[in-house]
């Protein structure tokens, strides 16, 4: 896949695992865009052993134990995976003690799933008290949702398509943390399209969150798919018909715009139903005639993982 050219190409700290933030609140101010190297902006690497889960379950022949072994490497990250294992967002019939337990009973895909809510939900840290990150993080797990209920219909793997949905708007939570305020403010002012935000990015950070987002997700050494879909889920659409992870986001992150979980206010979107035209018949039998039935499922299923 072709690389992104930033404006600006100072060394990256790619390969140490860490990307993208201010080095602390008394970090250098931005006068333009071009005098904000990558060096400059950190934020916290990635659990490395979510990444490594993530590595992991796309082998088809990783071993049970092995997973065990590697979750439990991290008491806290362990500890977290557990509690989602056993909270109302899989609503097990038996509670698992173990993470041995957890991935026999729920299996190795779902421990992508859960890994990925974890792995961001650390990854957010402190910031998840912001208003703006708050519903950013809420519109990325309706995405994720939404983009697993569509997969239900065999278009792809269910839990990748969750994580891919997760994932998909992370450049977007990196320039919240950026630049607090201004990104806070630019979301608040916008209105238009989602994807018409994209030339404003470009002009406050002289790159725009897809950009940011493939970025981050290089520099985490995640699976190149995800990268792909952080990258274009802003591309237009694809017309010959053909579905793939990238196409699934994209209409997962349409639906839940208009389900009501768009990343910012002023989002113009597609109707639920004219959204709903566009999918193929048998993912069309997956959802509600009603976009309120959807959103109180998607409500749910957020209020369980901001309970955890």
């Amino acid at each position: 896949m072709a690389q992104v050219q930033f404006k600006s190409k100072p060394d990256c700290p790619e390969e140490s695992g860490t990307a993208l933030t201010k080095l602390g609140p008394e970090g250098p101010g931005v006068e333009k865009p071009e005098s904000m190297p990558w060096a400059y902006l950190r934020l916290p690497p990635f659990p490395q052993v979510a990444v490594r889960v993530l590595q992991l379950v796309t082998n088809e022949n990783v071993q049970l134990h092995e997973l065990c072994n590697l979750v439990s490497s991290d008491a806290a990250f362990a500890s977290e995976v557990l509690t989602v294992a056993n909270s109302a967002l899989y609503a097990p019939r038996y509670p698992a003690g173990s993470i041995l337990q957890a991935i026999a009973v729920l299996g190795a895909d779902t421990l992508q799933g859960m890994c990925i809510t974890v792995g961001v939900r650390a990854y957010l840290g402190k910031s998840m008290s912001q208003p703006a990150m708050r519903a950013l993080w809420r519109h990325s797990l309706a995405c994720g949702m939404i983009a697993q209920k569509l997969a239900a219909g065999g278009l792809v793997d269910e839990c990748t398509a969750y994580t891919a949905g997760i994932l998909h708007d992370i450049g977007r939570i990196a320039l919240t943390v950026i630049q607090p305020k201004d990104y806070a403010a630019l979301l608040g002012s916008h209105h238009g399209p989602a994807v018409s935000i994209l030339e404003c990015e470009r002009g406050l950070f002289g790159w725009d969150h897809c950009e940011a987002g493939q970025r981050l997700v290089a520099g985490w050494k995640l699976p190149a798919e995800f990268e792909a879909v952080v990258l274009d889920h802003h591309a237009p659409r694809r017309t010959d018909g053909a579905w793939g992870l990238s196409e699934l986001v994209k209409m997962g992150c349409a639906i839940a715009d208009s389900a009501g979980f768009a990343a910012f206010a002023g989002c113009e979107s597609a109707t639920y139903n004219e959204l709903l035209e566009r999918l193929p018949a048998r993912e069309r039998r997956l959802f509600y005639s009603d976009s309120g039935q959807l959103t109180r499922e998607v409500a749910a299923g957020i209020s369980a993982i901001e309970a955890l």
